[in-house]
């Protein structure tokens, strides 16, 4: 059996959150010093309204606070942000994006439309391929 949990790094994105209007959900801004892979997974839970859409950005930047933020190209992405996206069929499910772009900085959004009813969302950064192993266990 290969070991994967010391040579990938999870940081908390976007904490479990209840969505019950079109508010954007902005990650926590991931620092990728020291790793050369991202990958965010969102998970879903119970999806209330019968019309509501998600879409996924992804935001890459040099300045830590990300005022330089700009979407990241698609040729920078390891999937799509179409794909990343979900809908009111979608409960429980997960979806995944990946980051290959040059910056130090990413953050994800997942902005509701059409959403008037309890959403449950959550996303969780994976960093990959680290300088350094093992890495920290627990997370810090």
């Amino acid at each position: 059996m290969k070991d994967l949990m010391n040579k990938i790094h999870v940081m908390r994105a976007i904490s479990p959150v209840s969505v019950a209007d079109n508010t954007a959900q902005v990650s926590q801004i991931i620092d990728r010093q020291g790793y050369e892979s991202l990958t965010f997974a969102i998970a879903t839970g119970s999806l209330a309204d019968a019309d509501v859409t998600f879409a996924v950005l992804v935001e890459e930047g040099a300045a830590a606070n990300m005022s330089d933020a700009t979407a990241v190209a698609d040729a920078d992405l390891l999937g799509t942000e179409a794909l990343a996206g979900f809908a009111f069929g979608d409960d429980d499910e997960t979806r995944k994006i990946g980051y290959i772009g040059s910056k130090r900085y990413v953050r994800l959004t997942i902005t509701p439309a059409n959403n008037a009813s309890a959403a449950l969302v959550a996303a969780v950064a994976i960093l990959g391929h680290p300088q350094i192993v093992p890495t920290p266990n627990p997370p810090v």
